[in-house]
């Protein structure tokens, strides 16, 4: 049984004989002696995505829930709905944009590397990989000689997420970014 301080974003765990994935965490170290530090987390109740939101101490005992993580590939997008398949047994999934809320700038058709959670055969979430490459749809032009700077410039990727990257990037050009904190990390 993991302890409330080794809980992390994605976790599922059970509260009450109800599956809740972890959404969010906010840990609070009190400044007084012998104070225990505090972990705010906000849950999302599997399947429908009902929030919870509760305090733990890090010695608190959480129960996990049962979870199978497997590799899946986007297909496409239909409305508000997208698609997935496992790449093994090519079973076919489909999550709502909503539940996928900060994952979706990093997701275009055909991307692979991505984990998803299936509980009692159903999809409840997806893990991205460390980093996706993308290519630069959008940007002002490349300055020749700018390589020696670390001066950085707005780039538009084809799914609408903007990042900084170095003056010497045009369009067309293929990078490299941090789905972590939605930096560039180097060309592709």
């Amino acid at each position: 049984m993991p302890k409330a301080c080794d809980l992390k974003k994605g976790d599922v765990i059970l509260i009450d004989n109800q599956l809740y994935i972890t959404k969010q965490i906010d840990v609070k170290s009190p400044s007084s002696r012998g104070a225990q530090t505090l972990y705010k987390t906000r849950f999302a109740r599997v399947p429908d995505g009902q929030k919870y939101d509760q305090t733990f101490t890090g010695d608190d005992m959480l129960q996990p829930g049962e979870l199978r993580r497997t590799q899946v590939q986007m297909l496409y997008r239909e409305g508000e709905m997208i698609n997935f398949m496992d790449t093994e047994d090519y079973t076919q999934y489909v999550l709502n944009e909503n539940e996928l809320e900060e994952q979706l700038p990093y997701l275009f058709d055909g991307i692979e590397g991505l984990t998803a959670l299936i509980v009692d055969e159903q999809m409840i979430g997806l893990e991205l990989p460390a980093s996706v490459v993308m290519t630069i749809e959008d940007t002002s032009p490349a300055i020749k000689g700018a390589s020696a700077s670390a001066r950085t410039k707005l780039a538009r990727l084809p799914t609408g997420l903007e990042v900084q990257v170095p003056e010497y990037l045009a369009p067309g050009e293929r990078i490299k970014v941090n789905t972590a904190t939605g930096k560039f990390m180097s060309r592709a």
